[in-house]
């Protein structure tokens, strides 16, 4: 009997000796769908594998969690310890590190946990080393660091991002504009608001079909690709995580070549052995983990520019503010006086569901009286 990896070869031949065409479209799509289905049957831990395992279950401590993922011997565990201070064995054979090694970096007052992987190795997706177990806990980071040595040829960078597609990340995207409602009856209505060029509605319902959907709304905004249908129905088995690639050992290459490094999208030329262009590299993690710091004031006092409350941009307003600092203060709210770019007046009155912004500064105080004494948050630029 075929094992599971034996079939997604197959089928990957499958598509790679079918063209496309217009009598092939359906095929195609039935062809796409079961490869979907038995990746995620692989990737789906179970009790004789996969799935965590000892030295790769960590405690998520800080605001965001960023994790190193590469090829051995790039230098990821240098890396580590020049961020953090947090000891990665370090040497110049391959796979040094064996287990999951976290350690902890403050960048403008906000803590950022740091996972410095062990190296995988191509086909890790297909269960090769312990590839399946490191790339879970990369897809479980809110930004992933891949870092490749810039002595070995670039293909690293696609071998790379390769093996993370394949499990289920979706590097540097967002979910795509499509919208599918399954429905009791009434067969499958497919909607577009613009011309679609890389999918039709044969595709459509032959994926569809190979998922046993009889009865769905499928409305599509942008110019999909049959791929992005098969990630909406699998919306639970994807992760969208930004990625940034630390091009490390640049001490070992020319000007010229540096140059080149700097026009790969994403990328951060580093030398985590001398320590250069880190801190280039900590600005761009910050801007790629859309962090917000809001500086609290007690009333009557300096605002506290030390020890900024850091909240992230899905989860940012005046409720999610007031429970960072303590649960009592939402049962003792009364309202939020908020000034600053957050707020068209200045000041204006606002309730728990008002988003703050970058930099705001805000005014509490903590209740001795829940009747008389309202809490101040006075966020301003």
């Amino acid at each position: 009997m075929s094992t599971t990896v034996e079939k997604i070869k197959q089928i990957e031949e499958e598509m790679a000796k079918t063209q496309k065409n217009k009598a092939t479209s359906f095929h195609l799509g039935q062809l796409k769908a079961k490869l979907a289905k038995l990746k995620r049957e692989l990737l789906t831990p179970t009790s004789s594998g996969g799935g965590g395992g000892v030295g790769f279950d960590v405690a998520r401590t800080g605001v965001a969690s960023v994790g190193f993922i590469g090829f051995p011997s790039v230098g990821k565990s240098t890396l580590m310890s020049r961020l953090t201070g947090q000891h990665s064995e370090a040497a110049a054979y391959e796979f040094t590190t064996l287990t999951t090694v976290p350690g902890q970096v403050v960048y403008n007052g906000a803590k950022i946990q740091i996972l410095d992987l062990p190296g995988i190795i191509e086909g890790a997706k297909d269960g090769k080393g312990r590839g399946r177990q490191v790339i879970a806990v990369a897809k479980t980071c809110h930004l992933i660091f891949i870092v490749l040595d810039v002595n070995k040829p670039l293909t690293d960078k696609r071998v790379i991002e390769s093996e993370l597609e394949g499990f289920g990340i979706r590097i540097n995207k967002s979910p795509p504009n499509i919208t599918f409602r399954k429905k009791d009856k009434g067969g499958i209505n497919i909607t577009s608001t613009q011309q679609l060029n890389h999918i039709d509605n044969d595709e459509i319902k032959a994926v569809l079909g190979e998922y046993r959907i009889a009865n769905a709304d499928v409305a599509i905004r942008c110019d999909a690709t049959i791929d992005d249908l098969i990630d909406i129905i699998e919306a639970k088995s994807r992760s969208y995580i930004p990625v940034i690639y630390a091009l490390n050992k640049i001490d070992q290459i020319s000007i010229e070549e540096l140059d080149l490094l700097y026009r790969i999208p994403n990328a951060v030329p580093i030398s985590s052995e001398h320590g250069w262009n880190i801190d280039e590299l900590l600005e761009v993690m910050w801007d790629k983990l859309n962090l917000r710091r809001i500086y609290t004031k007690p009333k009557g006092k300096m605002p506290d520019y030390d020890q900024p409350v850091v909240l992230r941009s899905t989860a940012c307003t005046v409720e999610d503010f007031c429970g960072q600092i303590h649960k009592s203060i939402l049962e003792q709210f009364k309202q939020a006086i908020v000034y600053g770019k957050s707020v068209k007046h200045q000041p204006q009155r606002v309730g728990l569901s008002h988003e703050l912004g970058d930099e705001d500064i805000s005014e509490y105080s903590r209740l001795q009286c829940r009747r008389y004494r309202p809490v101040l948050i006075s966020p301003c630029v």
